[in-house]
């Protein structure tokens, strides 16, 4: 089984947006350097949506229905070593600053319902919103078929009014990272992988004006309460769809630069990456090459010697399934 192409390509722009942000912000930059680095995770929730619907809908068509237990088993083994053999060092390191309710949100999965969450395992906030993707999504996908698009038409369009009604509740940028306020992220994921094959193929110049949107977008000065609106209600969505465009796009027309073996295999760490990047901004050092080696070198252990050894081993250990004839995959996925 091959790789959906260019996913892990655009895994690489995102956490390299996810760095270039953090330091840039933490180091005297523009305001809006952290929007960037935003920008990163808002693309890795749209990838995400669509990769796990994809690997739903393969699932479905090989064997008319979805395991949920081998659902959970596999993103368990892909999800948790990494991201504990992470936290136990930090808890060490900050064991005198960090309080227990972090630690337990943190361990739960629930750090983006902490809203004084500590920079050093503050980023975790992602992955609590992705292990919430996981239990709600494949449920859902399993038991409502008919009304599957319905339900992400529906999530898409209530993100924005649930963002706005927690600034009108005063909460810290709109409480942005609770579920409700980035499920549209991945919900436009999600539809993407449902309607794909009934959208037809992205030009390219109109791929290039969605790269400009993105590019443009975090940059907005959202400081009014109208310019707020504005970018809640307008910007981030139409964001949103051009994310999705690019990604379609760029599985259509597999753009050398991103499937160049460097780059996929940047892609392929970028979720060891992205967990260690953060404690190198948390310090603050003013070398931005110390900035990306050194985490670039815990993320590759972490990969080989972490996240490659659980995967192999997931695969020793699932549960052969007979397929039923049925249509074929829409993607082949493998290693996900």
């Amino acid at each position: 089984m091959k790789r959906i192409p260019s996913l892990d390509g655009l895994r690489a722009v995102s956490i390299c947006l996810v760095i270039a942000g953090h330091w840039i912000s933490t180091h005297g930059g523009p305001t809006y350097a952290s929007e960037y680095a935003n920008l990163g995770v808002r693309i890795f929730f749209v990838i995400s949506g669509f990769l796990i619907t994809t690997l739903l809908l393969n699932e479905e068509a090989k064997t008319g229905t979805i395991s949920l237990r081998n659902f959970y088993v596999r993103r368990a083994y892909r999800i948790l070593p990494a991201a504990f053999v992470f936290m136990l060092p930090m808890f060490v390191i900050y064991w005198h600053e960090l309080r227990w309710q972090e630690i337990t949100a943190a361990v739960l999965f629930a750090m983006n319902f902490d809203f004084h969450k500590p920079w050093s395992i503050g980023h975790l906030w992602s992955l609590g919103v992705e292990e919430q993707f996981y239990f709600l999504w494949p449920g859902i996908f399993k038991t409502i078929r008919r009304h599957r698009v319905a339900v992400l038409l529906g999530v898409i369009v209530l993100g924005p009014f649930t963002t706005e009604f927690f600034y009108w509740l005063r909460l810290a940028a709109g409480g942005y990272g609770i579920f409700p306020t980035v499920a549209d992220n991945l919900a436009i994921g999600c539809l993407l992988a449902i309607v794909v094959q009934r959208i037809p193929p992205i030009r390219p110049w109109l791929a290039a004006c969605m790269v400009l949107v993105i590019a443009l977008v975090p940059a907005f000065p959202a400081t009014s309460a109208i310019h707020t609106t504005v970018k809640v209600f307008l910007l981030w969505p139409l964001m949103q769809v051009c994310i999705a465009g690019v990604l379609l796009h760029v599985i259509q027309n597999p753009y050398r630069i991103l499937n160049l073996a460097p780059v996929a295999w940047l892609g392929k760490i970028s979720y060891s990456l992205y967990l260690w990047q953060q404690w190198f901004s948390y310090n603050h050092h003013p070398k931005p090459l110390y900035f990306v080696f050194v985490p670039l070198a815990l993320a590759s252990a972490s990969y080989y010697l972490v996240e490659q050894p659980m995967l192999r081993l997931r695969d020793r250990k699932k549960t052969a399934v007979r397929p039923i004839p049925q249509a074929p995959p829409i993607y082949a996925v493998a290693g996900d």
